[in-house]
Formats: structure tokens, C-alpha cells, sequence
């Protein structure tokens, strides 16, 4: 029979290699790590000292000032012992802080320079032509808008850096052959106290990390090795009853946070993801899966969030707070409520944080907050005049005509009233319609609508000595509500009426366009300034609010527009000019 080798020096002279190999990969992997790390910081360095002095040699640059550059390259580099160069845009070196910048060469050929001048951050470790020396140089360029107006470089000896790595390279090896006599002398030691039962418990102990938890052990004849399987096979016991009950506690909870509408966000002490269900990650637009681990800098990107998540940790306090987060195509407020996580001890084990989206309940009390003001203020004027001049008539009046007038003044201000009230009415039953898909949509021909709507403001238009002309294509059908769309189009045509001067045209023209079947209302009056056009269809909005007023206008036409086109699931647009009228365009899709 063979004679074998006992399993101490089996396993020792493996294990002592992997952990020589080891420990070498280690030092070599860390030296060149050290190098990057140290390299870095000294690039940081000197891009920290590049931004310092920017904004000095700026004012220098526009013009060149040769003189002064110069001057202020050498101050500053006997004072901070930084080496500094201005190069121009031409590669002209303007200034340098060691040399004499007349006797130096163009360095537009230098890399750092050359990113520098496109706009980019220059780094580059290089043999210097001029100091003769290994330099690590840094180039910013400095800007005057969009303008390059220069380069700023700044520079440090690679020697330096050399000798900084040296150094702890050199304390790196003397660490890491103690280590490895350490280890040498500790793996024997352990070796030595291995015995033969230990390979069936290596096995036992290898199922149980894979997840058989029912493996059981053999029976050892050693009361130590007896003892330790029992042991081992007595937790591998406990640990699947736990971890059935912790399973089916997890899949419930996580039925639980995939079923809220509210985005629910549990992070630790360090500020590092413990648990973010999708309707946060929706509201965060957070597109990544794998999360847990993630800090709340890497995944979020909003200043004021991150500053709740941090009071949230340190706070025993519920606490809550609207944050306003932007995305690139809307905005959203989020309503954050914040709590520490304790222990049955009490210690605080982080933070659960629960977010609402009420964007729309915000926006919907800032509408509500706009419209009572403005109903506020348009019925206020006319109640207050109608008072004011009721109570004069019940003073009395002796002169009949002022009495006739203050009738009249009265009865126009009532009627004002009546037609503010007539419009808002208007557009709630417009906007209730919209909300519950009451309003009925029906195949019909635009054509009629179009004369219809024609011949209602033909007389007020005839009192202005105003034509209103109609070209309409034949034929031409979508989905409409009759009553509304006419309604729509007479708003339209009564505010070019209004706003065109005595003896001029309004058109009233309508066709197809792609999709779409395009009506529009063409004035001559006196147009818009394109600061009022965004705003235009909102409620109560007026270009000129006097004027306004006088043509009996309530600020309402345009928005119950816009609400009925919207509606028909179409949308209405404006196109004018100061002097050269109006087009107001009404898009539906065809049917």
C-alpha cells in the first residue's frame, strides 16, 4: 500500500501558496490602485487650483495683457509654489510662472492644451521640453461665454508622485510578508488540529449552504464530532422553519408594497436602499430593477428629497413635507412623510418614508385659489357700482335725466352680472360634461355648423358694418356635439367682431388638413403681442382688460372654447401679431 500523506501537509502547502498568491495580487492590484487613487488627488489638486485662479486671469485675457499675465503667473507661483502657464488661443504662451514665456515654444501642440482649446479638461504626465523635467500637467480653458479666451494650465513634478507611491509601496511589502509568516504559522497551527470527521462535516455543511436544509449528518464516533453534527444538524433544522416563516411573511408584505398606490422607500443608517416598491420607483422615475444596496445620492437626483431622507433618519419624529420634483417633460409634487425604523429596543435601525403624488390636488387648489379670485374680482366692480348707485337713488334725485342715467348704468352692470354668471355656468356644464364622458359625440357634417354659426353673428356684425365671409370645403364630417362646437365657433366669431375695426372681414373658413379638419376664424383687428398667446384661454385672462369691458367681454369666451374643443378630443390655437390681426384655429380629428 502506498503510503499517503497526512492531510495536515496535503492542505498546508495549497493553502499556503493561495494565500502567498494572495497577498501578492493584493499588493500588486493596491500599488496600481494606489497610483490611479494618488494620481487623481494630485489632478484634483491642481484642477482645484486651475478654477481658483480662472476668474484672475480672465479680466487679463480681453484683451491680452502680456505684461500683467506674465507678472501674475510668476506672483503666484512663488507664493503657492505652482507651477502656471497662460497659453492663448493661438498657442502663444502669454505667461509661466518659472520661465521666461518670450523664449518659450508654441504649445499648441501639448495634449493637454489641445483638449483645453475644444473646450475640455486637459490632463496629461508627460516629459516637459521646457523645465527638462516629468511633469503632470492640467489645462482649463477660460471662457468668456461661449468664447475661449485662453488656457490655464497648472503643473506639479511627477517625482512627486513617484515618491508617494514609493513610499507606501514600499510599507504595502513589509505588511504583507508579516502577514504571510503570520498566516504560514496560523495555517499550520489550524492543520494540525484537523482531523478525518472533518471532510463529512465540510459536506454536511456545504448542502446546508446550497439550501438542503434536510441533510443529515452521520454518527461520529467522537463525542467532540457527535456533538458538533448534532449541533449543526439541529440548527440546519431551526433555520428551514424560520426561513419558511420568513418567506411567507416576506411574500406577503411584498404583495402588500406592489399593491399601494403610495411609493413606499425603506433606507439604513448609511442612506443605502433597503426597500423601494414600484410605485416609488415610478414616482422617483427610477428605471432600475436591483436597487437594495443603492445610496440615496446614486439613485436620487433632487437636493430637497435627499435632505428629507437625511432628516428622516435622524428624526424620532413623524415627519412630512411637499417637494416639488423636476422631470424632463413635467413636473411633480410629491407629498413625503417621513419615520425612523427602531428595533424592539428601540434603536433606530433607519428610515421608511412613504410618497404621495398630489400634483393634480395642487394644481386643482391653485385653479380653485385663481378662480375665486377672479370671479372675486370681475363681480365685485359691477355690485359695487350697482350699490353705489342704488343708493344714491334712494336718496334721492331730483333731476330726472341723471335719474334715467343712473338707471341705465345699473341695468348695464345687472346685465354684466347675468352674462358673467350665463359664461361660468357654460363652462361647468362643459367641464362636468368632459368628466363623466357626458357629453355625446355624433357623426355630422361641419358645413352646417359653419353657415349656422355665420348667420347668428351676421347681425351683430351688421351693426359694425363687419362681412363676415365663409369658404368651407364640401363634404367634410367628424364626431361633434352640435350645440357645443356651434357654440365654440360663434365665441370665436363674437371676439373677432369685437376687436376688428368699423367696415372690415372676418373668415370664417373651414377643411381638411392630414387628420384634421382645421376651422379657422380670421379677424383684421388689432392683433396680440405674442407675451399674451400662452395665456389666452385661460380663465378671466384679458390682452386689455378696459377695453375689454366696454365690448362686454367677460374673460370666459375663449376658455369655454377651449374646454368644448377639448372635448371633442381636439385642441384650438392662436396665431396674431400687433397690426396685423388674428387667427384663431380649432383642429378636430376627423371622424
Amino acid at each position: 500500500m502506498i503510503n499517503k500523506k497526512r492531510l495536515i501537509w496535503q492542505i498546508y502547502p495549497s493553502f499556503l501558496l493561495i494565500i502567498l498568491l494572495s497577498l501578492t495580487a493584493t499588493i500588486w492590484v493596491a500599488s496600481r490602485t494606489l497610483k490611479s487613487f494618488i494620481i487623481e488627488h494630485y489632478t484634483s489638486d491642481l484642477n482645484t487650483l486651475a478654477h481658483v485662479f480662472e476668474s484672475q486671469f480672465k479680466a487679463l485675457l480681453s484683451p491680452p495683457d502680456m505684461v500683467q499675465i506674465d507678472r501674475l503667473c510668476k506672483r503666484i507661483g512663488e507664493k503657492d509654489g505652482t507651477h502656471i502657464t497662460i497659453i492663448l488661443p493661438s498657442g502663444q504662451v502669454a505667461g509661466d510662472s518659472d520661465q521666461d514665456p518670450k523664449k518659450m515654444d508654441n504649445h499648441l501642440d501639448r495634449p493637454e492644451v489641445i483638449q483645453a482649446i475644444k473646450g475640455e479638461l486637459g490632463v496629461s504626465i508627460r516629459f516637459s521640453l521646457t523645465l527638462k523635467k516629468d511633469m503632470i500637467y492640467l489645462a482649463v480653458p477660460i471662457r468668456d461665454g461661449s468664447d475661449i479666451l485662453g488656457v490655464l494650465r497648472t503643473g506639479t513634478l511627477s517625482k512627486s508622485v513617484d515618491d508617494a507611491i514609493g513610499n507606501i509601496r514600499e510599507k504595502i511589502i513589509i505588511s504583507g510578508i508579516i502577514i504571510s509568516i503570520l498566516s504560514a504559522i496560523i495555517c499550520l497551527l489550524m492543520s494540525q488540529r484537523i482531523s478525518r470527521p472533518i471532510e463529512e462535516i465540510r459536506k454536511g455543511v456545504e448542502s446546508l449552504a446550497r439550501g438542503e436544509l434536510t441533510y443529515r449528518l452521520p454518527d461520529f464516533s467522537s463525542r467532540e464530532m457527535e456533538g458538533l453534527a448534532q449541533a449543526v444538524t439541529q440548527i440546519a433544522k431551526e433555520l428551514n422553519d424560520r426561513i419558511n416563516i420568513i418567506t411567507q411573511q416576506r411574500n406577503q408584505l411584498e404583495q402588500v408594497f406592489s399593491g399601494m398606490v403610495e411609493g413606499v422607500l425603506a433606507v439604513d443608517l448609511d442612506e443605502r436602499i433597503i426597500h423601494m416598491n414600484n410605485s416609488a420607483k415610478l414616482l422617483l422615475d427610477c428605471s432600475q430593477n436591483n436597487v437594495q444596496g443603492l445610496s440615496i445620492q446614486e439613485l436620487i437626483r433632487n437636493v430637497d428629497l435627499q435632505r428629507f431622507i437625511k432628516e428622516a433618519v435622524k428624526s424620532n419624529d413623524l415627519i412630512e413635507e411637499d417637494i416639488l420634483l423636476h422631470f424632463p417633460f413635467d413636473d411633480r409634487v410629491i407629498n413625503c412623510h417621513g419615520t425612523a425604523i427602531c428595533d424592539s429596543s428601540g434603536k433606530c435601525d433607519g428610515a421608511l418614508i412613504v410618497l404621495n403624488d398630489v400634483t393634480r390636488l395642487r394644481r386643482l387648489e391653485n385653479i380653485r385659489r385663481d378662480f375665486v379670485a377672479n370671479v372675486s374680482h370681475e363681480i365685485k366692480t359691477p355690485v359695487t357700482a350697482i350699490k353705489g348707485f342704488a343708493q344714491t337713488l334712494r336718496d334721492g334725485v331730483k333731476d330726472e335725466d341723471s335719474r334715467e342715467r343712473f338707471l341705465e348704468i345699473i341695468e348695464k352692470h345687472t346685465d354684466r352680472l347675468i352674462t358673467i354668471i350665463d359664461d361660468l355656468l357654460s363652462l361647468s356644464r362643459v367641464e362636468e360634461g368632459t368628466e363623466k364622458d357626458e357629453i355625446v359625440l355624433q357623426a355630422g357634417h361641419i358645413e352646417d355648423i359653419i353657415y349656422s354659426a355665420g348667420q347668428l353673428c351676421e347681425a351683430k356684425a351688421s351693426q359694425r358694418k363687419i362681412r363676415i365671409e365663409i369658404v368651407c370645403e364640401y363634404g367634410l364630417t367628424c364626431n361633434i356635439n352640435r350645440a357645443l362646437l356651434e357654440q365654440a365657433i360663434i365665441n370665436l366669431l363674437d371676439n373677432a367682431v369685437k376687436y376688428s375695426e368699423e367696415g372690415g372681414t372676418v373668415l370664417l373658413k373651414a377643411g381638411a388638413k392630414g387628420d384634421e379638419i382645421v376651422i379657422e376664424v380670421v379677424d383684421q383687428g388689432c392683433g396680440i403681442e405674442r407675451k399674451h398667446l400662452d395665456r389666452l384661454f385661460e380663465r378671466f385672462y384679458r390682452v386689455d382688460k378696459a377695453r375689454s369691458r366696454n365690448l362686454g367681454g367677460t374673460g370666459l369666451g375663449l376658455s369655454i372654447v377651449k374646454h368644448i374643443i377639448q372635448a371633442h378630443g381636439g385642441n384650438v390655437t392662436v396665431d396674431s401679431s400687433p397690426g396685423k390681426g388674428s387667427t384663431f384655429s380649432i383642429h378636430l380629428p376627423k371622424g
